[in-house]
């Protein structure tokens, strides 16, 4: 029960501790893993917008929002389809409100490698559908 009150209550030291450490020398670090993700970002919105599904860069966020109506599926079509036929996963844009109705959430916070494969699956469904 002591753990768990710690824990929940207030930040463990450690943490504490090495948020510290990363504000005062993190800088690097923090210029690396922003490269990473611009680099993802870029990765997957051409890809999405070569595939027809148009999107916009986000600005700042480790999320693509593309819009997916040129498909002729719904949001949750697509996201179940796209699931269930190359096992990629993306949240469909409903879960967000109404405004979110015909767009999918993906991430990019994964190593660029399995992005190249998850943009290639999608592209590759995407294709399928237009046939």
């Amino acid at each position: 029960m002591k753990v768990h009150q710690y824990s929940m209550l207030c930040a463990p030291i450690l943490s504490q501790e090495a948020a510290l450490e990363a504000l005062a020398h993190g800088e690097n670090d923090i210029a690396v893993m922003r490269e990473q993700y611009l680099r993802r970002r870029d990765l997957v919105v051409r890809r999405f917008n070569a595939s027809g599904l148009k999107c916009h860069p986000p600005g700042g966020a480790f999320y693509a929002f593309p819009e997916v109506t040129a498909t002729g599926l719904s949001d949750r079509e697509f996201a179940y389809g796209l699931l269930e036929t190359e096992s990629v996963a993306v949240v469909p844009g409903g879960a967000f409100g109404d405004n979110g109705r015909g767009f999918v959430r993906a991430s990019f916070a994964t190593g660029y490698e399995q992005l190249v494969e998850a943009c290639d699956r999608i592209d590759r469904y995407v294709g399928k559908l237009r046939r």
